[in-house]
């Protein structure tokens, strides 16, 4: 890997150690209120001080990195699975069956997205806040997977398979997604970062993440009277980083897979 994704990678898994395994150095809980410290600035008994509610941004900051990432990367990895599926059964099979899948593509592509969400997703609980980004992340990627089926389906490997009987499943899973692989690893990477961005924004408006429970987003929005709020600099802060980390790890992958890679 490349020295770009070798430091996103690095940055991701530091970020992923301190949301999930900072809590337990953590002197405050997420949930805890000091009712001694309002909206006050970094110390020892607060790392990074507290909102004015009382409440520890460290232990919120934790809380919400491990919100954002999980609903990032699953709705990457949902949204990924989705678009191979549909781009490589629509460009293998053709005929009416393509043209059916690519017009519910076409039809979802005109769709606000995120108005769209942002209806759906209040009061559902973050868990389908998942689903609901994948839903609206897969049609392009499916476009573009659909286009490289239908060039590897014409090659005299494909073509040898399916004369000799070989079921169009098996095909798919053995002689068509190894050849889209690269782009998809590629391309879950970049989504996980719009997915992540997507769930601070609706969070920030309301949409995702509600309160009491706590995302980037949220801890965005409480700060947002003041940009120099600690709430506000550390969420955007690690919201940044982590959306960073993800690019580079894409780019680096990228590098990696792509076969004209030494030639440039």
């Amino acid at each position: 890997m490349t020295r770009r994704g070798v430091v996103g990678l690095a940055l991701l898994v530091s970020v992923f150690v301190l949301a999930f395994a900072g809590p337990i150095v953590a002197p405050w809980r997420w949930d805890e209120t000091d009712f001694g410290a309002f909206g006050q600035g970094p110390s020892a008994r607060h790392w990074l001080g507290t909102t004015q509610s009382g409440r520890d941004v460290f232990a919120l900051t934790l809380r919400g990195a491990r919100k954002s990432l999980v609903i990032g990367l699953l709705a990457a990895l949902l949204s990924t699975a989705f678009a191979a599926a549909v781009g490589t059964v629509a460009g293998f099979a053709g005929g009416l069956l393509d043209r059916a899948l690519m017009w519910g593509v076409d039809l979802l592509l005109v769709l606000p997205s995120f108005l769209v969400v942002a209806v759906l997703a209040p009061g559902r609980g973050w868990p389908l806040l998942a689903p609901l980004l994948a839903a609206f992340l897969w049609m392009l990627t499916a476009r573009v997977v659909r286009a490289m089926t239908l060039s590897v389906r014409e090659r005299e490997y494909v073509l040898a398979a399916r004369f000799a009987g070989v079921g169009a499943p098996r095909v798919l899973v053995r002689h068509v997604l190894p050849q889209v692989a690269s782009f998809l690893v590629v391309d879950a990477s970049l989504t996980a970062g719009v997915a992540i961005v997507a769930e601070g924004g609706l969070s920030f408006l309301g949409f995702g993440v509600r309160p009491p429970d706590v995302s980037l987003g949220t801890m965005i929005a409480e700060g947002r009277g003041a940009a120099a709020t600690w709430p506000f600099m550390s969420a955007a802060g690690l919201l940044v980083l982590i959306v960073l980390a993800v690019n580079l790890v894409g780019d680096g992958v990228r590098d990696v897979l792509d076969p004209l890679r030494d030639v440039r």
